[in-house]
């Protein structure tokens, strides 16, 4: 591993536009004209497939960044300006609505398995509780408690460059659950006295029961 010290040379770190503009050069032209302010029958599709996004947030206590997944088509695309994303149970931190109901401003990142390009939504939000709205949503009988209503503002894909170099659809990339700390681990290091083993063994079974 490279030695890293945080006592570079000033010389050397980037602080403006310039230098950025200076040490990358112009953005690739097809980079510019594939962005849009609204949602295209090409990135409806796209939306529509995914069974996964993360929802970036920001607010006056910090940036959050929280993952969001369901069947394909939980996203539901309203118009061609408006995507409607379920809260799903969870453990009341909220910390993505928190931040929504004082800076409205979030990105979604749209992943689909096995899929090497990814699609970025930026827009602002608004949470939705309307009774009828939430019933549409239901799965396994329980309504989700709100809904995130994105308006599109910047809407574009992202090169398959990513998710090649790091191989994320790869089944030989995958490694074992194993040889990382369990959740019971990390849980028991942080709060003494916690059964980590027992909250282990019993979180699948937890989270059938919970997970909507």
């Amino acid at each position: 591993m490279t030695p890293f010290s945080a006592n570079f040379a000033e010389s050397h770190r980037v602080t403006s536009d310039e230098q950025l503009d200076a040490l990358y050069g112009p953005p690739v032209a097809r980079s510019v004209v594939k962005e849009l302010d609204h949602i295209s029958e090409h990135y409806r599709a796209f939306i529509e497939k995914c069974p996964f996004v993360v929802v970036a947030s920001s607010g006056p206590g910090g940036l959050d960044c929280s993952p969001r997944g369901d069947p394909p088509g939980f996203v539901r695309v309203a118009d061609e300006k408006t995507v409607l994303i379920p809260d799903r149970r969870g453990n009341n931190r909220i910390d993505t609505l928190r931040n929504v109901v004082r800076d409205p401003r979030v990105s979604l990142l749209f992943l689909i398995p096995g899929v090497g390009e990814t699609l970025r939504v930026n827009g602002r939000a608004q949470i939705v509780s309307e009774p009828a709205l939430l019933a549409s949503f239901a799965m396994n009988g329980k309504e989700p408690r709100s809904v995130l209503m994105v308006t599109a503002e910047q809407v574009y894909y992202q090169c398959q460059k990513a998710l090649a170099r790091s191989r994320l659809w790869s089944p030989e990339a995958q490694i074992s659950r194993t040889v990382l700390p369990s959740a019971g681990d990390i849980l028991a290091a942080l709060d003494e006295g916690f059964d980590g083993d027992t909250y282990d063994r019993s979180y699948p079974e937890y989270m059938k029961q919970t997970i909507y």
